[in-house]
């Protein structure tokens, strides 16, 4: 009634006051109160802009907001822009739905980490509930939410209509250098073989000229979809797209491995649904989503190794109840995506419970975990036992890289990895002799063992990620040090390649290296987790021997398991030169990770696949980090 008795002068002055008050911030917009509702003229129907989903509680809103469906008849495909050779014509990329913004062309190689996010002090953790604001500490590094952060939501942000040419696509492109082209050319020569002997199975045997079937899906096409889109090659993108549109089918009677089907398929094509924009590809991974599920339907939540996606049943393997700890505790970032992307609650929840479950398990030895659970009584067994290696590697992966996914909220995440790091340091950590070369040893009933399996060479990338993320310089420190030994591995090899395991010796003895191979162990299957972790150093500290090492690997890659016809093979002995025994066999993974992380290694673009807007699954398939990092 007051605000109708002033005149019109009066309420002109009064609704300037609220407008200058309110860009100044000295009030919000909505403290302003029914003239400033009126003067907007939008009702809060009108205003709201993410359809809520019930029950499904994310930690943060997406970077990326779930894109809308994307014409599934699409008759072009965008070219490749993240990073192309100069003088191409610029081509819009991917679905006018898609909003993903392309990676800036800022060269300055980036720090490791922020050194304002540690301070020396260690502070106790509150415990507060997941949608509050909360502060982590953990031996001196305390963890604070970003100021940018929302709250969680249980919104998916709908897309923004995008401008017809983004800002940073009228940048000038980075040209690909010269080592990626050896990239491109390795994975054309890899594709080749596939494409004449394999098309459309699971693995290429190069030298036989033929196939081997695992799931039968088409595993290495589809591990590989997303290196094509980031290496830029169109042409073989489009082709194997089809395939994807035509052939591929999840409707068959065949047992899949939950863990391999969940980071190879489902991640492979979430993440290239979010580069490319092709719906065709999110559909896909609805449908394998789906029938993945009954894995979960266990007396514990914990999952079954394999599920018949045809018949939806599930079972663990037939000579144990037992699931491999890595194997349940690392599809999560995979599912949690499938739900923000669907609104589908239940893929996300399921995973979650598992996550939660090994949260408050006994059984741990200062963070470190056992290598099996129990799908029936969802405890650990064969206790005692304590690895990085096969079977528990990538639990302290995804531990830290949900923390990230999901905006850097879900504290137990974040206790658990910075607990875990610390039991690595008290128990596992050795050096060698005459190197004195840091290793992350085995610890059996109380017993240390000086065995190291090439796949820990993960540990080095996942640290330093950390340490960009705001986590404990300590951990950057380690990361350069144990960065070092997996080089090692390869450097003090014959063939500059290494082997599937090493043991290290503890003691100077004359004309031995630090690096001893046993017979049994001497084989290379393409592993990627050392090209893997020198990309990450690269990134986060610009130091140019990261890529040389990168570049002798590369090289010796195509010196002794490089197939004349097409396609590269694993080898038995990498100790032999002249006879490295090679044993026919192309994993899926060399296309899919070996090769992008080389590629991106080499890059001069520093921010291509911008890793505080995305985060690599296991299988190194980028996915969108929910909140800004």
């Amino acid at each position: 009634k007051k605000w109708k008795q002033l005149s019109r002068l009066q309420r002109s002055v009064i609704l300037f006051l609220f407008a200058f008050l309110a860009v100044c911030g000295v009030i919000s917009y909505t403290s302003v109160g029914e003239p400033w509702k009126s003067l907007t003229n939008k009702s809060s129907e009108e205003q709201r802009t993410e359809p809520e989903i019930p029950g499904l509680k994310l930690a943060n809103p997406a970077v990326l907001p779930a894109p809308q469906k994307a014409d599934a008849n699409l008759g072009t495909y965008p070219e490749l822009s993240p990073q192309k050779p100069p003088k191409l014509p610029h081509v819009r990329r991917g679905s006018s739905n898609l909003q993903i913004r392309p990676p800036r062309r800022d060269m300055r190689p980036k720090t490791h980490h922020d050194p304002s996010r540690a301070v020396e002090e260690p502070v106790q953790a509150e415990k507060e509930e997941r949608t509050e604001k909360s502060v982590i500490s953990w031996r001196g590094a305390v963890i604070e939410p970003d100021q940018s952060t929302e709250p969680p939501s249980s919104k998916i942000k709908e897309p923004e209509k995008p401008s017809s040419v983004e800002a940073e696509d009228e940048k000038e492109p980075v040209p690909i250098n010269e080592r990626q082209l050896v990239v491109i050319e390795a994975f054309r020569h890899a594709w080749k073989g596939y494409k004449d002997f394999a098309w459309g199975h699971d693995e290429l045997k190069p030298l036989s000229k033929s196939y081997s079937e695992w799931f039968g899906l088409g595993l290495t096409l589809i591990d590989a979809l997303d290196t094509m889109w980031i290496l830029g090659l169109k042409e073989e993108f489009e082709e194997a797209r089809k395939w994807v549109a035509n052939e591929l089918v999840f409707d068959k009677n065949v047992d899949v491995n939950l863990f391999e089907s969940t980071i190879r398929i489902l991640g492979g094509l979430l993440s290239t649904y979010h580069l490319s924009g092709d719906s065709l590809f999110l559909e896909k991974a609805k449908d394998i989503g789906n029938r993945l599920m009954p894995a979960f339907k266990t007396p514990s939540k914990i999952p079954y190794s394999d599920v018949n996606i045809g018949r939806g049943t599930a079972h663990p393997p037939r000579w144990t109840s037992d699931s491999t700890v890595a194997e349940v505790t690392s599809i999560q970032l995979e599912f949690r995506e499938l739900s923000r992307l669907t609104g589908d609650e239940k893929f996300q929840k399921a995973v979650d419970e598992v996550m939660k479950h090994v949260h408050t398990l006994s059984g741990k030895n200062d963070g470190l975990v056992p290598m099996f659970i129990n799908t029936n009584s969802g405890q650990f067994t064969h206790l005692g036992v304590y690895t990085l290696g096969a079977r528990a590697d990538s639990y302290y992966e995804y531990l830290l890289k949900q923390w990230i996914q999901g905006g850097k909220t879900e504290n137990e995440l974040l206790e658990d990895y910075m607990r875990a790091i610390e039991g690595v340091k008290k128990h596992l950590l050795q050096r060698s002799q005459p190197k004195q070369l840091t290793f992350v040893g085995e610890l059996a009933h109380g017993h240390f063992s000086a065995k190291m399996d090439h796949l820990v060479c993960f540990l080095p990338g996942t640290l330093a990620l950390g340490a960009h993320n705001g986590l404990t310089a300590d951990h950057m420190k380690l990361a350069e040090a144990l960065i070092e030994t997996c080089y090692q591995m390869y450097a003090q090899v014959e063939t500059g390649l290494s082997p599937e395991i090493v043991h290290f010796n503890l003691h100077a003895q004359k004309g031995h290296k630090d690096v001893e191979i046993k017979p049994a162990d001497r084989h290379n299957l393409l592993r990627p987790e050392t090209v893997e972790s020198l990309f990450y150093m690269y990134r986060f500290t610009g130091d140019k021997k990261y890529q040389d090492w990168g570049w002798e690997i590369l090289q010796n890659f195509n010196k002794y398991t490089r197939v004349p016809t097409g396609g590269y093979t694993s080898i038995n002995n990498v100790q032999n030169p002249s006879n490295p025994e090679p044993r026919d066999k192309m994993e899926s993974f060399f296309l899919g990770e070996t090769l992008k992380y080389m590629f991106l290694l080499f890059s001069d673009d520093i921010d291509l696949i911008n890793l505080d807007k995305y985060v690599f699954n296991t299988e190194a398939h980028p996915l969108p980090i929910w909140a800004p990092a």
